[in-house]
């Protein structure tokens, strides 16, 4: 993760105090360009105004994982400023990208200076364990309870991801829903009748029909270069053949086995057959984590698998694939009768350290309320959606704003663990050396070795020997 610029701490202002700087976004609408501040800001309860009186005049500074949504983004500093401006604080704010891969080296280095940011969220699966591992992380289960007790449970899956020896180091922010997208008309084109769910094969082979390269239509809109969405796509597709990157408790490599050989070469053939190329879009071995969106929203994709963004982005700007587009959760393998499908939730973190975590605390609890919640969530349709129960329902526009959201709420609340036939249990235990692992994109350079040539059984083995090595630097020797 980087800034566009290449620094964490680039672009901070700060909100509130008569201080007009929002962010990324703020700097943009003040060159004249750029989403402009939401009009409609949500009052900050009196009783978060109350505790606040005491810091009066105290700063914070927060780093956020920057969405895909531009509206998106500004409607959370709308929020953070309004907060700010009612309690008489100056709040800080930083956004990030998530994807460069470095951004746990760099904010454990800040941590270890003393100069890091009181506050961010981060996706819960993909680095809280990383950051705890560390001892990067405040132990925050005191502001848990207080949310539970007003809002509910939280999402399933961040009670796994969040929890470490019975205690809270992140506090769940906001559930970012993911899917998979076809395009409905392309297959009514070919009397294709759309499903709620699909194989890996039977998807395969519907975007290879949907496929007409003279109309540019091209079936398959995923890259195996370097991305999070790639990331995310070969892991899953791995997960359903019953392979994995560890074993259940998160602690032992466990990647080189015949399942992932056997999803791994699936995965290659796509890439590599001459049958399939007809459905790869011209590029797609180069694209990066925002390709397959631009190439959804410009109408010549069939398949994609994605946040919520892609949608989100269809919806908003009232873009006609939105009505065309048909969603499912997941692919299921020869390992898994339903989709092992968990979805991610953005967690709060405050850094030891922190300077004002009395404040930060304070921030989050407004932050995950349905008042400051829906603003963003309105801007990017089912990739900001409550983390708690009772928000769900403390606003229609989490209930009825979308035929999505119904499916979204119920993979919060899923009973988990979520298994295997052969004994694979999802979530895992949060693992810093699986997140590092997936981080350090060894899951892509792996896909990349078997499109250039290498025996998918060898990169599988190559790959397992740099896991090996990660998780040994993670505290976990093999």
């Amino acid at each position: 993760m980087s800034t566009e610029d290449g620094s964490l701490r680039t672009r901070r202002g700060f909100l509130g105090m008569g201080v007009g700087l929002l962010g990324a976004a703020g700097l943009a609408a003040c060159g004249g360009s750029g989403p402009s501040t939401p009009r409609v800001q949500a009052e900050v309860p009196q009783e978060l105004v109350d505790a606040a009186v005491a810091l009066k005049g105290s700063s914070m500074g927060m780093l956020s994982q920057k969405l895909y949504s531009e509206a998106a983004n500004a409607a959370l500093d709308s929020s953070i400023r309004k907060f700010a401006d009612t309690t008489g604080t100056k709040i800080g704010n930083s956004l990030v990208q998530a994807d460069a891969g470095d951004v746990v080296a760099k904010i454990d280095a800040e941590v270890k200076g003393g100069v890091a940011r009181d506050l961010a969220f981060m996706t819960d699966s993909r680095f809280v364990a990383q950051f705890q591992a560390l001892g990067d992380l405040e132990d925050v289960t005191d502001v848990v309870q207080a949310l539970t007790a007003k809002y509910g449970e939280p999402t399933a899956e961040s009670k796994n991801f969040c929890v470490f020896d019975g205690r809270w180091f992140a506090i769940p922010y906001h559930f970012i829903g993911i899917g998979s997208f076809l395009r409905k008309d392309w297959m009514q084109d070919r009397g294709i009748t759309p499903k709620d769910s699909y194989t890996w094969e039977e998807l395969r082979d519907l975007c290879l029909a949907i496929s007409d390269p003279g109309k540019r239509r091209f079936g398959w809109g995923m890259t195996v270069n370097r991305s999070g969405d790639a990331n995310g796509m070969i892991e899953a597709l791995i997960n359903s053949y019953g392979g994995a990157i560890a074993s259940n408790d998160g602690r032992k490599v466990t990647f080189d086995s015949p399942e992932t050989v056997q999803a791994v070469t699936f995965l290659g053939d796509i890439y590599t057959n001459p049958k399939y190329k007809p459905m790869l879009p011209p590029g797609v071995a180069a694209w990066t984590d925002s390709s397959n969106n631009e190439n959804w929203l410009a109408g010549i994709l069939g398949y994609t698998r994605n946040q919520f963004s892609v949608y989100a982005d269809s919806k908003t700007k009232k873009n006609p694939v939105y009505e065309r587009t048909h969603v499912f959760p997941d692919c299921t393998g020869p390992a898994t009768d339903t989709s092992l499908l968990l979805g991610q939730s953005q967690g709060f973190v405050i850094f030891k350290g922190a300077k004002n975590a009395e404040l930060a605390k304070l921030l989050t609890q407004y932050l995950v309320s349905a008042p400051a919640l829906v603003g963003v969530a309105k801007e990017a349709p089912g990739l900001a959606l409550p983390a708690w129960d009772r928000v769900w329902d403390a606003d229609p526009f989490f209930t009825s704003g979308d035929p999505a959201f119904p499916i979204m709420r119920k993979i919060t609340q899923q009973k988990l663990p979520l298994s295997t036939k052969n004994g694979l249990d999802f979530p895992q235990k949060a693992s810093a050396g699986q997140q590092a692992a997936v981080g350090a994109y060894v899951l892509t350079d792996m896909m990349q070795q078997v499109i250039q040539g290498t025996p998918p059984a060898r990169a599988v083995q190559a790959a397992h020997a740099k896991m090996v090595q990660i998780f040994t630097q993670q505290g976990l020797p093999q």
